[in-house]
């Protein structure tokens, strides 16, 4: 038989970005969230930032899921009405896509009690609470490439850098993005000339000096394992992926930040949760400026909430996308391009791929 939690008083959980306490309702035994995120290295920091602490904050048990980003398959839970997700992380294209679809819930952020404004990449995502800043980046082995590549035309550069790149292949988006830059064009003008058909062919002729130098790579944890086994001399790899190899593993890789994609992760709610309240609970404990600076202990992911960056710890921050040194120099993903163009572009590099 479920039972009532014992508790002696209503537990002050979350500090709001105005830096004060909600309080929240005594949990229930049956009291559950069901949170789904990407699985590896990337999951054992936010259980440890995020999950861990909501429930102990407020006696809500926490089921985990992975998966890979597959917008269908939170599609198919609503339409179906079979939802067993309360919670998914998704990265701003499905953000966008589910939100217009009408498959996640539109937040309410005067339930959650936080000030929209203070969080980067809040402004054109109605259905997610921002929570991190993350990077694609060019990473490369100092012990092997002393003087690595300083800009993203060293990474089309194969007389200076010869040797194989490692590039992700599940999705053009960085890429060809890299390419334009490499061939002259300036950050701020890269998305404009992609959006026309004399940009794709440019960035795809770019493309074509490596293409024989790729090795292509489908998970994320591949990147730090073809530069520790010596099959690329330097790769496209997620920023925190790169950190762990170092912290953790010993190894002497570099991050080359020049041009790095930046990109805000999300907390949305399936339309159809079970578990709604708890929800909004674990969404407003996840957008408090202590929580989101916590994640950095863990990862060197920035903090969506502006509020966050001052409670960041001193010899973690030069490690973060939104380091002052490092996000001048990169280009923010263009999650609305991608959701309109890319799957033409993906089919594109598909075909270009198998020639």
């Amino acid at each position: 038989m479920r039972m009532l939690l014992r508790i002696a008083s209503a537990l002050a959980v979350i500090g709001l970005a105005a830096g004060t306490f909600a309080q929240v309702k005594p949990a229930f035994a049956d009291e559950q969230l069901t949170i789904t995120s990407f699985g590896g290295v990337y999951q054992t920091a936010v259980r440890k930032a995020y999950f861990e602490p909501f429930s102990k904050a407020t006696g809500i048990k926490i089921t985990e899921d992975e998966y890979s980003g597959e917008s269908a398959k939170i599609r198919a839970m609503v339409q179906s009405k079979s939802v067993n997700w309360d919670v998914v992380d998704a990265d701003p294209v499905a953000a966008i896509q589910l939100c217009h679809a009408g498959i996640v819930e539109t937040i309410d952020w005067k339930r959650l009690g936080l000030d929209r404004a203070k969080f980067m990449g809040s402004d054109n995502y109605d259905c997610g609470v921002p929570y991190e800043v993350s990077a694609s980046i060019i990473a490369y082995d100092k012990d092997k490439l002393p003087n690595g590549p300083k800009t993203i035309a060293d990474l089309f550069d194969t007389q200076k850098f010869p040797g194989k790149r490692g590039l992700w292949k599940v999705l053009p988006d960085k890429f060809l993005i890299w390419a334009l830059i490499a061939d002259g064009v300036a950050v701020k003008d890269a998305y404009n000339v992609l959006n026309t058909p004399e940009g794709v062919d440019r960035a795809f002729k770019k493309l074509d000096t490596i293409k024989k130098d790729v090795v292509w790579y489908t998970s994320s944890a591949q990147p730090a394992q073809l530069l520790a086994d010596g099959q690329v001399v330097m790769t496209q790899a997620p920023n925190g992926r790169i950190y762990d190899a170092v912290k953790n593993s010993g190894k002497h890789f570099e991050i080359m930040w020049d041009a790095h994609t930046w990109e805000v992760g999300y907390w949305m709610i399936p339309k159809g949760s079970p578990h709604r309240d708890a929800a909004y609970k674990f969404l407003t404990f996840a957008g408090s400026p202590q929580v989101q600076a916590n994640l950095t202990r863990y990862l060197p992911y920035g903090p969506a909430n502006e509020d966050a960056m001052s409670l960041v710890d001193p010899a973690i921050r030069p490690h973060l996308p939104t380091a002052e040194d490092h996000i001048g120099n990169g280009i923010g993903r263009d999650a609305s391009f991608w959701a309109e163009k890319g799957d033409d572009l993906t089919q594109r590099f598909t075909t270009w791929l198998a020639k």
